[in-house]
């Protein structure tokens, strides 16, 4: 990981060929004025015909206790994603980080699945989409299963639109319930090389 100065904002097409070729930006804190660039020895990815819904969500789901939206509130997204709760009490999630995004978002390479409830945005995720593969940022819950949910209607989303690799970065044990696996870099790269090879739309 290298820190470098930005500019006042991160160039969309300089942050698509990033992911083009691996890489992916971060900050220290929520303050940090700064970004650095990683490239991980070990990327972490749900591959899509493998990806498991625990027993317990499949009963949760049946109830459908959400209204899922898709690209409704990216601000709303990326809020949730960047607050402090007992369990995370700092945030990557900085300017520099949120401008970025919301760019991408207007140039329809960075999307969200919500979960709304009583007109309440509840949980969700975002995420870049580049060719047919499709990198995971964050997720946030405000309540129980709410992300969950979201990451399975993610999964759903994108087999139904022709995309064929999942980024999550990093595995957690939270990721690996649902099928997250760590590859290493050479054989992401492959991955990443095939599903730039085509097109799919979120």
């Amino acid at each position: 990981m290298q820190p470098f100065s930005p500019p006042l904002e991160i160039d969309p097409d300089l942050l698509l060929r990033a992911y083009a070729t691996g890489i992916f930006p971060m900050a220290e804190h929520e303050d940090d004025p700064e970004v650095f660039w990683v490239r991980p020895e070990k990327r972490g990815v749900i591959p899509l015909d493998t990806f498991h819904v625990p027993r317990s969500l499949q009963k949760f789901m049946r109830q459908c206790p959400f209204d899922i939206r898709f690209d409704h509130d990216f601000d709303g997204v990326i809020d949730g994603c960047a607050e402090r709760t007992p369990e995370r009490t700092e945030t990557w999630i900085n300017a520099p980080i949120r401008e970025a995004y919301t760019r991408l978002f207007e140039l329809g390479h960075c999307h969200t699945v919500e979960a709304w409830r009583d007109g309440k945005l509840v949980g969700g995720l975002y995420g870049v989409s580049l060719g047919r593969a499709f990198f995971g940022e964050s997720m946030f819950s405000r309540e129980t299963n709410a992300s969950k949910v979201c990451l399975v209607h993610l999964v759903e989303r994108l087999r139904e639109t022709g995309f064929v690799l999942l980024d999550t970065q990093f595995t957690t044990e939270h990721l690996k319930r649902f099928g997250a696996i760590d590859v290493a870099r050479k054989r992401y790269e492959t991955m990443l090389a095939i599903a730039l090879d085509g097109t799919a739309h979120f």
